[in-house]
Formats: C-alpha cells, sequence, structure tokens
C-alpha cells in the first residue's frame, strides 16, 4: 500500500460507523433510555455508513469492512498485502470507536448492552436467545451477500455507479438488513464491527466481558463467506462485458 490517506480513510469510515452504531445501541438502554429501538439502531447505523461511502469513497473506495475487503480481493480489485492493510485500519477504527462508546457512556448501559456486541441476546425481544449456530451463520452471510451485491450494483458497476446513489443505497442496505436480522443476530455484516466491541469489552468491561467473545468466529466466517459468495456472482455473472478493475 503506497497511499496512507487511504488507510487513514478506511480507519475514520470505519470508525463512523461503528461509533453511531455503538452509541446508539447504548443510548436505548438504562439510564439513557432513548426510545431509538431497533428503527434508530438501523437507521444509526445506515446514515453513518451513507456519511462515511459520500466521504471516503473517492480515497479508499469505502470499504470499512474486512468482508467487503475479502470480496474485492477475490475479483481482483486489491492486492494482498493492501488488504490486509485495509482490513487492520478497519479493525483498529472498530476498537477506537468501542474505546470512545466505553469511555463515554454510562457503565450500566455498556453493561446491559455488552457494548453492543452483535451476538444473539444484546437486542431486544422475548425471543432474543433462541438462534442457533446455523441461524446466526445463514442469517450473517444472507445479510453480507444483500450488502456486497448492493456495493457492487451501486459503487462497482459503472452501470449503477452512474445513478450517483452509492453510498445512500449501500447505507440503506445496513439499515434493512438490521431491520431484517437485528433482532436474531445483531446483524452485524461486519468482522470489524463485531471486533472492535468484543475485544474492548474483553479488555475493560469486567465480569460482564468474560464471554466477549462467544460465537465470534460466526461473525468472521459468514460475513466473509456472504460478501466473497456475492462479489463472485456480481463479477463474473452480471459485470460481464462490463468487468472492471
Amino acid at each position: 500500500m503506497d497511499n496512507p490517506q487511504k488507510l487513514l480513510a478506511e480507519l475514520i469510515g470505519t470508525f463512523f460507523l461503528c461509533f453511531a452504531g455503538i452509541a446508539a445501541i447504548l443510548s436505548t438502554q438504562a439510564p439513557i433510555n432513548s426510545g431509538a429501538g431497533i428503527v434508530g439502531i438501523a437507521l444509526a447505523h445506515g446514515l453513518a455508513l451513507s456519511v462515511a461511502v459520500n466521504a471516503f469513497g473517492g480515497i479508499s473506495g469505502a470499504h470499512f469492512n474486512p468482508a467487503v475487503t475479502i470480496g474485492m480481493l477475490v475479483t481482483g480489485r486489491i492486492g494482498f498485502p493492501g488488504a490486509v492493510q485495509y482490513i487492520l485500519a478497519q479493525l483498529v477504527g472498530a476498537s477506537l470507536a468501542a474505546w470512545a462508546c466505553i469511555s463515554l457512556f454510562p457503565a450500566a448501559a455498556v453493561q446491559s448492552a455488552k457494548l453492543g456486541i452483535p451476538l444473539p441476546g444484546v437486542m431486544p425481544g422475548p425471543e432474543a436467545a433462541w438462534p442457533t449456530v446455523g441461524v446466526i451463520l445463514g442469517v450473517e452471510f444472507i445479510l453480507t451477500f444483500l450488502l456486497m451485491t448492493a456495493i457492487f450494483g451501486t459503487a462497482v458497476d459503472d452501470r449503477g455507479s452512474a445513478v450517483k446513489i452509492g453510498g445512500f443505497g449501500i447505507g440503506l442496505t445496513v439499515a434493512f438488513d438490521i431491520l431484517a436480522g437485528g433482532a436474531v443476530t445483531g446483524a452485524s455484516m461486519n468482522p470489524a464491527r463485531s471486533f472492535g466491541p468484543a475485544l474492548i469489552f474483553k479488555l475493560f468491561g469486567g465480569e460482564g466481558g468474560a464471554d466477549a467473545f462467544a460465537l465470534h468466529w460466526c461473525y468472521w466466517a459468514a460475513p466473509i463467506a456472504g460478501a466473497v459468495v456475492a462479489a463472485l456472482i456480481y463479477h463474473n455473472m452480471l459485470l460481464g462485458s462490463k468487468k472492471s478493475g
């Protein structure tokens, strides 16, 4: 990677997404009780990602997600060394966002929401604890498949990017994905979004952080698989003669 500006853009853009998302989740907890609910959480993630994509897309391509970076890697849109550096920048951005949230929000809200770690049982609802590993993997796979398809369709394919709604379309996909799957898995779709709060809650969450990395592997495996499958389908079957990069 010969351009540190790209890495800084990835770090800050991931911070945008993770700070907004984690803060929105914590704000729904006592003693704050914003009342935003899952709709507010979805909007916070979606709006933050939309702004970040529009702000930094011209610098780094606005991945902000290791699964997206790996999807771009398998379709030849980024080299392996650059992909590794992007992912590290994303993990740092997510961890900094989680650290900011644990430092600024009431401890009761942090403990209640486990710092916004997207795990079953974190989101509200009477059936919040029911998902099996298979359900988690399936839902996260589908949600990330839809996200990666939206990224290709609005930001990679010049037929879609000409409409100039890339950031808006990508952010809306994250928002409806959270509305669809947030109460089931937390709707991460992003290993960095899962890693940052898990790491910080593990380090600074006291006894509550003991299980911060429970089922964490699911939130790497399923988003990466979903992103790779979507990227390969779009690259090989939908782009056709329009392939770029």
